[in-house]
């Protein structure tokens, strides 16, 4: 999905938000989170690797894109089962369908090499998961307010009026 095809902010606002997670405890915490931060938006969670990238292609379970829409922003943990958030990044990157796709890494870690792969494989963000649900909540808010109120959109030209060169 690309950013061009959310015209209005209350598009952004209606955005699914993928929550790529295995752990049920962090699962719990961060839809609590969410919903104490008022985040409207619609949560889908998926397990594992493979599963994100099940959901992203419209494989299988994920072809009816009314019940699994596209999402706006990927909230990406890093130790996942059957293939890494690296390996998922990566393949996310790869999808010219996917890239303006905003994608969040929110893990345990905070090795520096980890950030560094993360960046480097074209995450916007990497966000250590914080100590306590109230740092939880905080940090839902910050990506609320970047990634869904701040963010700016791509206008696309009026009708019959050329793109200014570069």
């Amino acid at each position: 999905m690309r950013l061009e095809d959310h015209a209005h902010l209350d598009d952004l606002v209606e955005s699914t938000i993928l929550l790529v997670e295995d752990n049920e405890d962090d699962i719990l915490l961060l839809e609590r989170a969410i919903r104490n931060a008022r985040l409207a938006n619609p949560l889908k969670v998926v397990k594992d690797g493979e599963e994100a990238i099940k959901y992203l292609s419209g494989d299988s379970a994920y072809a009816d894109r009314t019940r699994y829409p596209s999402p706006f922003l990927i909230l990406l943990d890093l130790r996942l089962p059957r293939l890494s958030g690296f390996e998922v990044l990566a393949w996310i990157r790869d999808q010219p369908d996917f890239c303006e796709l905003i994608i969040v890494v929110l893990t345990n870690s905070d090795h520096v090499p980890d950030v560094s792969k993360a960046r480097e494989l074209g995450a916007n963000s990497y966000l250590v998961k914080p100590g306590t649900f109230e740092e939880l909540v905080e940090m839902v808010k910050r990506i609320k307010g970047r990634w869904l109120l701040l963010n700016k959109l791509p206008e696309e030209p009026v009708s019959g009026e050329a793109h200014p060169s570069t």
